[in-house]
């Protein structure tokens, strides 16, 4: 998908969903809390930066209570956002789930024609040695030179694409960061138009699975028979599991019989799956496991549940997680 340069932004609105950045103390420790608007504007009062407007998205949330459902109401209101006249978004996001929620509004805003930023911090604002106000405003001033239409993830002065990385750090000033997956897939052309940003989406059940040695079909059958639409299988190295269990195949068969979507995604921080090249790999290919090529687990998750969101038929989403839609397979 062409991701077209925008013009820099001059009227921004600031979505705060909770996280980190905005907590304060509380007798159960640190939770979200409001007022974060007003904080904002003595942090910046007198700075050059654009227009903005703030929104918050109640209730407040620890990232860790991100679900699929807030996604819908966080895509809805960046859509608001952009009808009443802003031109870019900044989501301010706790940092748990941000790489989820960033992959997957990058599927969820698919043809919005403006930028859509998300960050957020390791420390609140405020605190001492806290990173919450540098990347406010670095986010801020990137939006004000101008960003390519779509979905971003900022933090300390790096600017990374959503699908593509990870948080890898639950310390320090530099918890994310870009993963060298492997690329190179085909571009998907003339997407669906029920994929268009402006289509509400279902809700969908998708499942993350690791493989470990010793893994069977019991607990695969578990999930399996739990009602899910899609799996995301994360197996080892290039894309292999234990194809000398033949009930585990059998699991992986029944699940493609019952219409569920299982994508294979390797656990290696480099590299992807290419299930071709050992047997272990062509057996999954063989009882139907698409491969997720580099997909990192948070744009195969995110990508899932949109291509099931649209409702589109189990062939076209067979062939579209295949294929590059933002930049997840590139």
């Amino acid at each position: 998908m062409t991701r077209v340069t925008s013009q820099p932004a001059r009227h921004i609105m600031v979505l705060y969903t909770g996280g980190t950045i905005g907590m304060q103390a509380s007798a159960s420790g640190l939770a979200p809390a409001s007022g974060f608007e007003q904080r904002m504007r003595e942090q910046f009062a007198g700075q050059q930066l654009p227009q903005w407007r703030f929104h918050e998205l109640l209730p407040l949330i620890d990232s860790a209570n991100m679900t699929p459902l807030y996604w819908q109401r966080l895509r809805e209101a960046v859509i608001q956002a952009i009808d009443e006249g802003c031109d870019a978004v900044l989501v301010l996001h706790g940092t748990d789930s941000l790489a989820y929620s960033a992959a997957a509004m990058s599927f969820q805003l698919l043809g919005l024609k403006a930028p859509v930023v998300f960050t957020g911090s390791m420390l609140p604002a405020g605190v001492p040695d806290s990173d919450a106000w540098e990347n406010v405003n670095g986010a801020l001033q990137a939006l004000t030179e101008g960003l390519a239409n779509g979905v971003h993830l900022f933090f300390h002065g790096e600017m990374l694409m959503p699908t593509r990385c990870a948080k890898i750090r639950s310390f320090g000033r530099h918890p994310f960061a870009a993963l060298n997956r492997k690329g190179g897939a085909a571009s998907a052309q003339n997407l669906p138009p029920s994929l268009d940003y402006r289509l509400t989406k279902r809700l969908a059940d998708v499942a993350v699975l690791p493989l470990v040695p010793g893994f069977g079909a019991q607990p695969l059958e578990a999930v399996i028979d739990s009602g899910i639409q899609a799996l995301v299988l994360e197996c080892f190295g290039s894309g292999t599991g234990p194809c000398d269990n033949p009930e585990f195949l059998a699991a992986l068969k029944k699940a493609q019989d019952r219409g569920v979507i299982v994508v294979a995604i390797t656990q290696c921080h480099e590299g992807g799956v290419e299930l071709d090249i050992y047997e272990a790999g062509s057996r999954l290919r063989e009882v139907g496991v698409l491969s997720g090529g580099g997909m990192t687990r948070e744009a195969a998750f995110g990508k899932l549940h949109a291509l099931l969101g649209a409702g589109l038929a189990q062939d076209e989403i067979r062939r579209l997680v295949e294929l590059d839609l933002c930049g997840e397979l590139r």
